[in-house]
């Protein structure tokens, strides 16, 4: 995918006049360094000395730690998968080629690289996914728990390959910022799990090699930071690498300054990204997680290094820590909201260890659980190594007393009834800063889970680049569970990470009464993405009759109207009329429901369907599988609402 001159006119339509100079500022810059590039300060004397305290490893738990090894040793036979691609080639990789299309990346000065151009490029996501190194501290931490070579030696020889090959500011390792903060949050917890092995000093400070390579990812970093409409998530990534390095590796005559800086805009970009209520303003789930895996890290590498932190960074992750506690299902999932990429702020588990639940459980470890959280029954690795060196520190704040339901800054609303059903109701704003890069156009959505199931479901995301048909897609009004005027979206999309025109939701009623004292909760919102038309939807959820109530209303001239209601991957459908008999499986044992949908239109079942694309769940980036969409289509004329109830049987 290439951006077109109609794109970069777009774009710069969402970008105030500050951050137009700041990023010319860049340009010239990159020009500059074009034939600038410095050699690292001459470093003497280096020692690390932010090692894990005596006795952490042991506090491993031996199932999770059972978990890592075998991921480790496939790593260690060359087997691995990412985004929905199975590679075989980790023992001795190839940094620049995408395993999906068989493209190596061009080398070259890295801001000439194409890198959104997959006919040039390849699959960007499927190329700087290694090149994270988060496999690495896998291996790392297998060789702290095991104290086998063979996995050090290993991390030791794709270090040294990765520095050869990628030498600083060449290709496609030095485009973007949020992969140079992550892969220095990597090597500094790499260089934590080596400590024991003999060679570690001289893979790190006693290499001039390591040196350079530290020095320049900080040097970029400060140099290039996501400015205006693109600080998001990206800059947090930025920052907490850049400051956990400054940390760790402060072994440099820039490094007291950059970790002042950082730590600054640390600060200043956590609050700003995560509202009052704790949840990200990204309004996207995965990077409510990746945000706080990032923050928690860089309080870690603070503490390991006696750094002073403002009590503000504690006080947002703790929220954050709450909010996520207040939104997940019976079976710890939190909302499938907005873009998800699939990315990750520290990996230091195998496969099979719930990233929500090890968040939670790092939260009790640092900041304690309230009496309503969920309980959390599984293990990892990560939280006994992070809160062995974050200091349990009090916080002057009133948490909530019991579990928050109503997140009126985020429009984000969770009514609860029996046998676990979860709906999340959505009515907040479009997305995060003026393009809202990794927001839906999902107003007024709706998702519903019976115990942990989902029966109606967000689709998810399954690409960002390269299939421009499929990220369209899944962002669409159509690929939500709402209504559709006129084959058009809610709001209006500029590029594959950009929206021109947002639209505005209001949450007019919502009692979260918990539907499972018999009662009946309620939620009501309207938006004004339609012009000229505003649609207004009640959700109600009656505990006695186990039972969801779906009212649509658009008030405004005569429409065309699509109202879609996607079916969760386990779920199969019969659809006669306007009657579908959902079933599903659960442990064993068969669930049901009824779904009685609007009389006034006609009803179709959609199931994997390319041309264009309907019928599709995505269940995490990369990978997709047919599910099935009911899709009822006919004309709405102020006249009445459309009605659908969802019953739950048993």
């Amino acid at each position: 995918m290439t951006m077109s001159a109609g794109w970069y006119l777009r774009r710069l339509s969402r970008m105030g006049p500050r951050e137009v100079g700041g990023r010319a500022a860049d340009a010239v810059r990159r020009r500059r360094w074009r034939s600038a590039r410095p050699n690292c300060p001459s470093v003497t004397g280096a020692r690390f000395t932010a090692v894990l305290p005596a006795g952490t490893i042991a506090a491993i738990p031996p199932d999770a730690a059972k978990r890592l090894i075998a991921e480790a040793d496939r790593l260690m036979d060359g087997h691995a998968e990412y985004f929905g691609v199975v590679r075989d080639d980790l023992v001795d990789p190839d940094w620049w080629c995408d395993p999906k299309t068989g493209r190596r990346a061009p080398w070259g000065y890295a801001f000439d690289v194409p890198y959104r151009n997959e006919d040039a490029v390849g699959d960007i996501k499927q190329i700087w996914e290694l090149s994270r190194h988060q496999y690495l501290t896998v291996l790392a931490a297998a060789y702290a728990i095991t104290g086998n070579e063979r996995y050090a030696e290993r991390v030791a020889e794709h270090l040294r390959s990765w520095w050869v090959a990628n030498p600083p500011l060449r290709g496609v390792h030095w485009i973007s910022g949020i992969e140079l903060g992550i892969r220095l949050l990597s090597w500094v917890w790499i260089r934590r799990l080596l400590d024991g092995w003999p060679g570690v000093a001289g893979l790190f400070e006693g290499n001039p090699v390591a040196l350079n390579q530290i020095w320049h990812h900080q040097r970029w970093l400060a140099a290039f930071p996501s400015r205006g409409s693109s600080a998001n998530n990206h800059v947090i990534a930025e920052t907490a690498g850049q400051f956990a390095a400054a940390c760790a590796f402060g072994w440099f005559p820039s490094s007291a300054r950059w970790r002042a800086d950082a730590l600054r805009s640390l600060e200043r970009h956590l609050r700003s990204n995560t509202f009052d209520s704790g949840l990200n303003r990204e309004l996207a789930t995965e990077y409510h997680g990746l945000v706080l895996e990032l923050g928690l890290a860089a309080v870690a590498e603070a503490d390991a290094a006696d750094v002073p932190v403002p009590a503000s960074i504690r006080l947002v992750l703790l929220r954050m820590t709450d909010a996520l506690a207040a939104v997940v299902d019976s079976r710890l999932r939190p909302p499938r909201q907005g873009d998800a990429d699939d990315g990750h702020g520290l990996v230091l588990d195998g496969a099979g260890t719930d990233r929500w639940a090890s968040l939670l459980a790092t939260g009790d470890a640092v900041f304690g659980r309230l009496a309503w959280w969920p309980a959390v029954t599984g293990t990892d690795v990560r939280t006994p190594l992070l809160s062995a060196l974050i200091r349990p520190t009090a916080q002057a704040v009133t948490r909530p007393a019991s579990r928050p339901a109503h997140f009126a800054d985020a429009g984000m609303t969770i009514l609860r009834g029996p046998a676990e059903i979860w709906c999340r109701c959505d009515g907040g704003p479009h997305g995060f800063l003026s393009i809202a890069a990794h927001a839906h156009a999902d107003a007024l959505s709706v998702e519903v889970r019976h115990d942990g199931v989902d029966v109606l479901a967000d689709p998810g995301t399954f690409c960002y680049h390269g299939q421009p048909e499929w990220r369209q897609y899944f962002r669409s009004t159509l690929g939500h569970n709402t209504l559709q005027l006129d084959g058009g979206d809610q709001s209006v999309s500029g590029g594959p990470f950009l929206w021109t025109r947002h639209a505005h939701s209001r949450v007019l009623a919502a009692d979260t009464s918990d539907a499972s004292d018999a009662g009946t909760a309620r939620w009501c919102a309207e938006h004004d993405g339609y012009q000229r038309s505003v649609h207004r939807r009640r959700v109600e959820l009656t505990a006695a009759s186990q039972e969801l109530r779906v009212v649509d209303e658009v008030r405004g001239p005569r429409r065309a109207v699509r109202l879609a209601f996607h079916l969760g991957p386990a779920i199969a459908a019969d659809l006669v009329g306007n009657r579908a008999v959902l079933a599903w499986t659960r442990d064993g044992e068969g669930r049901s429901a009824v779904l009685d949908l609007p009389g006034q239109l006609c009803w179709r079942e959609h199931r994997g369907e390319t041309d264009p694309p309907l019928g599709w769940y995505s269940a995490g980036f990369g990978r997709k599988e047919p599910a099935s969409t009911l899709v009822g289509t006919g004309f709405a004329d102020g006249a009445g609402g459309f009605t659908t109830v969802l019953r739950f049987r048993g």
